[in-house]
């Protein structure tokens, strides 16, 4: 192995880590920051960023350390909304959560390298919009196709895409969008220090 290789296994290896430690606080935090019965995603950003770093697989790992964060917060009752999915059925909560944060930052990595060497802040900004969206997507998927008990009940009698869309993720999911679109020109500014750097 070159030392150019080595320096960035190790600068590779160093900002993962960070990252992944950045995860973990930002998800915890927010574990505690609600609109509705669901925490908002903070930690979002860190796995775009790391996606568009290091590609895809590195955005499937950072989005795995946000799943079983989220898991843990479900199974331990700190995030309200996510143990009752838990109680409601434990293997399908757990198959839901660490699927759509593994495919949230695998999808960010795909679509920032699909369009980086034509624009690198359009790359930037899909990647950043397409982990929520995949996030809540496969989220909402989930819960219509195994937990719609658990959905009638929360809807109280209302139709049920009406609370999922209005009630359930429409807030959080437009705060998350918000966030994420906010922080694209420091993405951008990040990903030119980093290319530099090599």
């Amino acid at each position: 192995m070159s030392k150019t290789n080595k320096k960035f296994d190790t600068y590779r290896l160093t900002a993962l880590g960070i990252l992944t430690a950045i995860i973990i606080v930002l998800q915890i935090i927010s574990t505690f920051v609600k609109f509705g019965p669901f925490s908002i995603t903070l930690a979002l950003i860190p796995i775009v960023i790391g996606a568009a770093m290091f590609g895809a697989a590195a955005g499937a790992y950072l989005g795995a350390v946000f799943s079983v964060v989220v898991l843990l917060m479900c199974v331990f009752g700190a995030d309200i909304g996510g143990a009752m999915v838990w109680n409601a059925n434990p293997l399908m909560c757990a198959v839901l959560v660490m699927l759509k944060g593994t495919l949230a930052g695998f999808e960010a990595g795909v679509h920032y390298r699909a369009l980086e060497s034509s624009n690198k802040y359009v790359a930037t900004v899909t990647a950043a919009l397409m982990s929520p969206l995949v996030n809540t997507g496969i989220f909402v998927l989930g819960m219509m196709i195994f937990f719609k008990d658990t959905l009638t009940a929360w809807a109280g009698g209302s139709d049920i895409l009406y609370y999922i869309i209005f009630v359930m993720t429409g807030v959080n999911f437009l705060v998350e969008v918000g966030v994420n679109m906010l922080l694209c020109p420091v993405v951008v500014k990040i990903m030119d220090v980093v290319k530099k750097r090599k």
